[in-house]
């Protein structure tokens, strides 16, 4: 009997170990011809022969992996080829999905439970979850500036009066969008002034754009011969007069309530083709207002500067963070025409009152707190419509909205158990109601930066990692904290506002701006307004020319003396310096 060789290299190689030295020597053989023709190619730059070596032995590596892949396979399916071996193979398998089973009924208990128990405690508090506590209530139809005719004309090619969506083939193709007005042709336009900059309207960049543009098209009208800058821009807007005077006579209308998808079972293809047209009026009747003004005519200034005011207004109850940003810009609007007023002294004392009751009907930390329970509630509707989807719809759906998916995000979105949504609606409710929503003190009108900033870093920190619980974060928190800095920014440029429409009021009554602050009240406005980042009174100086200064620390909380913050480019940054009320010396 002939005894086994102790050594292996004795041994004879039969079967799979033929294979495997093969692809050794394959691996190897190709490691040389790597070496070789990345030396071959080696000319004047290493990078080059190092890049040609690399991606040389990646291929041969890739091709003896395969190799040695394939073998194990038909190792593997040879193995299966005995009874034994296959019940074994059955019994692993059995086990294996059991365990995913179990893992499956654990995490869909675990995120059930975790969620159904976080919102009990939040009820208890007074918070609602439902999308009903969010939705504006109806107002009667003869009282709704939203359903006039002319307002109706915004959305009506793409809802109906009762917020149903039409359908392409249904939509009238001659449907006409009144509102839909344009404060000039082709791009770019002249820009307004900006009073957060202290910078004045230059009207004569809009007399020269619309004669430019009148030798070129018919889309604004010009006098025969240029007269004031004012005078021909208000003959190039002209051709709004019967659509504004239509849309001021809606405005008269006590209530506004868009008739929005609401009940959409995708919150997130909510339509709001409202906002644009909106915007496009309010920048047509702010153009108008500064030309009426400069054309002396204050009257028609206020009753365009109330219209724009009027058209905010209308979106005062939408629970939606882009309505109350397109809200604030509105009132923005606005602004520059009373502070050129102010600037001009073209105000009466009848019409700065008027100017300051409707201005303070406008409470943007209302709207912040509305916005971020919308946000909370819109956010776990988007996710229980997701969760009633294919994998692949899911991917269609936020794909559609610009979503660009990590890897495991898209393996959270096909293979996650249907607790890990759950969770991820307790994770974006409990992170807006415990970081977000505190920032913001309504009863003592005073937004917070520096929770605005803690809530921030929680949050970077929050979704910072990579894991199957944040991708719902990153998608529907990651503009919360700069909603509410530009609202709060709202908020103090409106207290601003109203606090230099007293000052003029005191100045028409004495001759003179006051020494404090505190000389306008009750006379000239009810009680002081504060700075909506500290609950301090605002800063307030008369300066040597006859003028004053009036300002906020802003949200860097810091008195820098009046100066405001500016971008690289040189526009307004809000995040630096104060925000600040003055004019510039004539």
């Amino acid at each position: 009997m002939n005894e086994e060789p102790k050594s292996i290299w004795k041994k004879s190689l039969t079967g799979w170990c033929i294979l495997s030295v093969v692809a050794l020597l394959l691996a190897f053989a190709g490691f040389l011809a790597a070496l070789a023709s990345s030396l071959f190619h080696f000319d004047n730059s290493k990078l080059f022969g190092l890049s040609f070596f690399v991606n040389w032995l990646i291929l041969t590596i890739g091709a003896a992996a395969t190799f040695l892949v394939l073998i194990l396979l038909f190792r593997f399916i040879r193995w299966l080829y005995c009874w034994r071996n296959f019940k074994r193979f059955l019994f692993a398998v059995a086990c294996l999905a059991t365990l995913i089973a179990l893992f499956y009924a654990e995490e869909d208990w675990r995120g059930k439970h975790a969620w159904e128990t976080f919102k009990r405690e939040w009820e208890a508090k007074g918070e609602r979850f439902d999308r009903a506590s969010v939705v504006p209530p109806p107002v009667p139809d003869d009282q709704n500036f939203a359903l006039t005719p002319i307002v109706f004309t915004s959305y009506g090619q793409l809802l109906t009066r009762d917020g149903k969506f039409i359908p392409w083939a249904e939509r009238d193709t001659n449907f006409v969008n009144r509102l839909q007005v344009n404060i000039g042709g082709p791009q770019p336009w002249p820009t307004n002034g900006d009073w957060r900059l202290a910078r004045v309207s230059d009207l004569s960049a809009w007399q020269q754009y619309y004669r430019a543009l009148a030798a070129k098209t018919n889309q604004f009208p010009v006098p025969p011969q240029p007269v004031s800058p004012a005078a021909d821009v208000l003959f190039a807007l002209g051709k709004y007069d019967s659509t504004i005077e239509e849309l001021r006579q809606a405005g008269q209308l006590p209530d506004s309530r868009f008739p929005l998808e609401y009940d959409k079972d995708d919150p997130a293809a909510m339509l709001l083709p409202h906002l644009a047209p909106l915007k496009n009026c309010a920048q047509v009747l702010q153009l108008r207002a500064l030309a009426e003004l400069q054309n002396g005519q204050s009257d028609r200034a206020l009753a365009d500067v109330k219209l724009i005011l009027r058209l905010a207004d209308s979106l005062r109850s939408e629970p939606i963070l882009i309505s109350q940003l397109v809200r604030a810009a509105l009132v923005n609007l606005a602004l520059q025409p009373i502070w050129e007023g102010l600037r001009q002294r073209q105000w009466s004392d009848a019409q700065l009152i008027e100017l300051g009751n409707d201005l303070a009907k406008t409470d943007f930390l209302a709207a912040s707190e509305l916005a971020l329970r919308g946000e909370r509630i819109w956010g776990v509707e988007i996710i229980e419509y997701l969760r009633h989807l294919t994998y692949r719809e899911r991917l269609r759906t936020l794909s559609a909205f610009g979503s660009n998916l990590k890897l495991e995000d898209e393996i959270f979105l096909c293979l996650g158990p249907a607790g890990w949504f759950d969770q991820s609606e307790l994770r974006i409710s409990r992170f807006l109601l415990r970081h977000y929503s505190p920032v913001v003190n309504l009863d003592r009108q005073i937004v917070s930066p520096v929770a605005v900033r803690n809530a921030d870093e929680a949050f970077g920190a929050e979704v910072g990692h990579s894991g199957n619980g944040n991708f719902f974060e990153r998608l529907l928190l990651s503009a919360a904290g700069n909603v509410v800095e530009k609202l709060a920014c709202g908020q103090n440029a409106v207290n601003l506002a109203r606090t230099a429409c007293a000052l003029e009021r005191y100045r028409l009554a004495h001759g003179q701006y006051p020494e404090s602050l505190d000389a306008l009240v009750p006379q000239f406005i009810a009680q002081p307004l504060h700075d909506v980042i500290n609950g301090q009174p605002l800063h307030y100086r008369r300066t040597n020319d006859g003028q004053f200064v009036l300002y906020s620390v802003g949200w860097n909380e810091t008195d820098d003396g009046g100066e405001v913050g500016f971008t690289k480019q040189g526009g307004l940054d809000i995040s630096t310096g104060d925000w600040v009320w003055q004019y510039p010396q004539k």
